[in-house]
């Protein structure tokens, strides 16, 4: 089963059965509503325990989650440094916008110019803000960083694991 992560349960919250969460997921009103399923992989344990949430609230810059049936500072104890994750089929395609991908679907793919030469593989994404940056490997281990604009990203197809850009000067 493939698993991606959401969040990071970083402490607990109070004596009432709340976590402090680190979110990393874009769609947090999806992933933390009342509600939904969400495997809690403790630190060493390999295999998730499936929670439900039962409450969900911004507090600073964390979010809390209370799970149905946890409602006590000792049974959410620990999932203290447990990760949050959701499978492959949670991931729902209507959340996405047009031009939006996941990162999975991104990260591997293979980045051509307009004039098909190859320039790397996308091995990571770094959030800077205003606009999304791709970390390219090319195949002599040099690292090319590409924003993810307009003017740059010409053609994404994921299912070939392709990528178009414009090589502007200097960005290379």
């Amino acid at each position: 089963m493939e698993w991606f992560n959401v969040g990071r349960i970083v402490n607990t919250h109070g004596i009432r059965g709340e976590v402090r969460v680190l979110s990393s997921t874009d769609f947090e009103e999806v992933r933390f509503a009342k509600g939904s399923k969400l495997a809690v992989f403790k630190k060493d344990d390999k295999k998730p325990i499936w929670v439900v949430v039962e409450n969900a609230r911004r507090h600073k810059n964390f979010i809390l989650l209370t799970f149905e049936g946890y409602n006590n500072i000792n049974l959410v104890e620990p999932f203290k440094e447990g990760l949050l994750k959701v499978t492959k089929d949670q991931l729902e395609e209507d959340e996405l916008q047009e031009n939006e991908f996941y990162y999975y679907e991104i990260i591997g793919c293979e980045v051509f110019s307009e004039e098909g030469e190859s320039i790397g593989t996308v091995t990571e994404i770094l959030e800077t803000g205003a606009n999304d940056v791709w970390e390219v490997k090319a195949s002599n281990g040099k690292k090319h960083y590409i924003p993810y604009i307009e003017d740059v990203v010409k053609d994404i197809n994921v299912e070939d694991k392709k990528i178009i850009i414009h090589v502007m000067e200097g960005l290379l």
